[in-house]
């Protein structure tokens, strides 16, 4: 007698999971293994400068009076069902790379699909500065709050949104993006 074997959609959907978890995760857990040069970082944070300025008046304004500013240029975000963001970027201070970071953060929820972004976010002063650099593994919402800044195009970022501690930027090829958050987005210090 032949045996019928079904397969429900409940285990496909768990097998898919998991897949996706694994692949994620082992973007994450080897990005030192593949981690860009510090040339390679340093002209794609200049890119990601240069498309902040083009896409967000006044912003030159906002980074002249912040005490550093980090540059995750082409974040990559990506899921199918679990889902992360992975990228690296810089910290400068006065204008000068001082070190490099790295970003990644995972999620769980309906999501299909991939983006790229760059996330930009100024330290308006010192203790937050200090505290971002003094941390192992900085999470956005647990370690420091970030004011997500979500003007349309050619709308002013003013500096009166500089009494903020951290203010942050998300920019596609378009401008900024709304609706999207960086929570539990984790930044590690890439060791050299």
């Amino acid at each position: 007698m032949k045996q019928h074997f079904m397969v429900r959609p409940t285990r496909i959907f768990i097998w898919v999971s998991a897949l996706s978890l694994l692949v994620v995760m082992g973007g994450f857990l080897s990005g030192q293994a593949v981690a860009k040069s510090a040339r390679e970082i340093d002209v794609s944070v200049n890119v990601a400068i240069d498309r902040f300025y083009k896409k967000v008046a006044n912003a030159r304004k906002l980074v002249q009076s912040a005490k550093g500013m980090l540059v995750m240029p082409n974040v990559v975000k990506a899921g199918f069902i679990i889902g992360g963001e992975y990228g690296e970027g810089a910290l400068r201070i006065g204008g000068k790379t001082v070190d490099y970071y790295n970003i990644a953060a995972g999620s769980f929820g309906l999501q299909i699909g991939g983006q790229a972004m760059d996330i930009i976010l100024l330290f308006m002063e010192n203790d937050a500065l200090n505290d971002f650099r003094a941390s192992d593994g900085w999470e956005v919402g647990v370690d420091g709050n970030v004011a997500l800044i979500t003007v349309g195009a050619g709308e002013t970022a003013t500096t009166t949104l500089a009494n903020k501690p951290i203010l942050g930027f998300v920019l596609d090829v378009k401008g900024l993006m709304a609706d999207i958050s960086i929570k539990g987005s984790k930044f590690s210090k890439i060791e050299r």
